[in-house]
C-alpha cells in the first residue's frame, strides 16, 4: 500500500531519530499487525505490518513493505512484466491508525511474545532494512510481498524457531485459495483467473499458504516458538469479512447478458439482410488483445501463475454461438 509524500517524509524524519535513540528498554514491545480488506482490487487481500513500541523512548512507528511509487518511470508496463519494486516504509503508529480507520478498515493486533534480546533484534533487522541501499525489493504476489517478508523477519530475529500447528487453506490451489479473496464469481475474480493458467491449478503444501495477510496472522496465533512460549502474548483477531458477491453483479450474469445482447444484434442483421461486421471486428480486435497479453505474459512476466485458460476464450465462443444462428438460419 502506497504512502502519500508528506507521510513517507514523516515516516523518514521518525525512523532517522529512532536510529539515534537509546536501545528498546524492558517496557517495550513487538506486535505484528493485519489490516482487513478493502474495496479496491489490490487491498482485497489485506495488510500486514510491524509494529514496535517503547514507551519509555515515546516511540510507537509501524513498519511495512508495501510502499511503491506511481511515478517511476513505465510503471504500468513494468507492473505488468512483474518488475515492480516495493520498499519498507514506516510511520508513526497513531497516523497508520487514522488511515485505516478512514477506510473503515479493521486493524488487528498480535504482541509477540519475544524476549528484550529479540525485540531488540526485530528493531535492529528493520532499521537496517530500511536504509536506502536495502530499502527496495522485487515485489512478487506468491513468493515475496509485505505479508511474507514480515513473517521471515521474525523468523530471522528469533533464530527460526517459530513452529505453528496452523495448516489453514493448505491442500487447495492457488486459483480456488485467491478466489476466496477476490470473491468467487465477481468480475474481479473473473478477470484474475481469466489471465491464471495451469500453475494457479496446483496444490498448495508446507507454508505455501502463508502469503496472504490473513493466513500469516492465523499462522501466528497457533504458532510457539522452541523453548515452549507462545508466538503470541495478547491479541484481537477476527476471520477477515469477505462478503458475497450478489447474484446480479456476477460474472455468470454478464456472460448471459452478453450472449443475449449477441442474439439480438444477430435478430435485427437477419431482418436487415445484411450482418454488423463492424461489431465482430471490434470485438475480435477486444479478444486478440487480450489474448496477445495473456501470451506475453506466459512468456516474458515474472508473474508465476500467469498462462492461458480456458476462461480467456468464454466471450469469444458465446459471441460465436450468438452469430453461427445467423449463419444458420441465412
Amino acid at each position: 500500500m502506497w504512502l502519500k509524500r508528506f507521510g513517507y517524509i514523516l515516516c523518514c524524519l521518525s525512523l532517522a531519530l529512532s536510529t539515534m535513540a537509546a536501545p528498546l528498554g524492558e517496557r517495550s514491545r513487538v506486535a505484528l499487525l493485519t489490516c482487513s480488506p478493502g474495496q479496491e482490487l489490490y487491498a482485497r487481500y489485506g495488510h500486514t505490518a510491524l509494529l514496535v513500541e517503547d514507551p519509555d523512548q515515546d516511540l510507537a512507528l509501524v513498519f511495512n513493505y508495501g510502499v511503491f511509487d506511481f511515478n517511476v518511470d513505465n510503471f504500468y508496463y513494468k507492473f505488468v512484466k512483474g518488475e515492480t519494486y516495493y520498499e519498507l516504509g514506516a510511520e508513526e503508529y497513531s497516523q497508520f491508525l487514522y488511515t485505516y480507520a478512514y477506510y473503515q478498515r479493521e486493524v488487528y493486533e498480535q504482541e509477540l511474545n519475544l524476549t528484550l534480546e529479540e525485540r531488540q533484534a526485530v528493531m535492529d533487522l528493520l532499521v537496517e532494512n530500511f536504509k536506502p541501499e536495502n530499502r527496495k525489493y522485487l515485489y512478487n504476489f506468491v513468493y515475496d510481498n509485505c505479508a511474507t517478508r514480515p513473517l521471515r523477519l521474525i523468523e530471522q530475529a528469533v533464530g527460526d524457531t517459530l513452529r505453528s500447528t496452523y495448516r489453514g487453506y493448505q491442500g487447495l490451489t492457488y486459483r480456488e485459495f485467491i478466489s476466496h479473496y477476490t470473491r468467487s464469481s465477481s468480475w474481479q475474480d473473473f478477470g484474475i483467473n481469466m489471465i491464471f493458467g495451469c500453475r494457479a491449478d496446483q496444490h498448495m503444501e508446507g507454508r505455501e499458504n502463508l502469503f496472504l495477510p490473513e493466513e500469516v496472522m492465523n499462522y501466528m496465533a497457533q504458532a510457539s516458538f522452541s523453548d515452549g512460549r507462545p508466538a503470541v502474548r495478547e491479541q484481537k483477531i477476527a476471520p477477515f469479512c469477505i462478503e458475497p458477491v450478489r447474484w446480479y453483479a456476477t460474472w455468470y450474469i454478464g456472460a448471459v447478458l452478453f450472449f443475449i445482447v449477441m442474439l439480438v444484434i444477430t435478430r435485427i442483421d437477419k431482418h436487415r439482410g445484411r450482418i454488423s461486421w463492424w461489431v465482430d471486428a471490434l470485438l475480435g480486435v477486444v479478444y486478440l488483445l487480450l489474448v496477445a497479453l495473456v501470451i506475453f505474459l506466459s512468456c516474458y512476466s515474472l508473474h508465476p501463475l500467469v498462462g492461458l485458460n480456458w476462461r480467456l476464450f468464454v466471450f469469444p465462443i458465446l459471441h460465436l454461438c450468438a452469430r453461427l444462428s445467423y449463419i444458420c438460419h441465412s
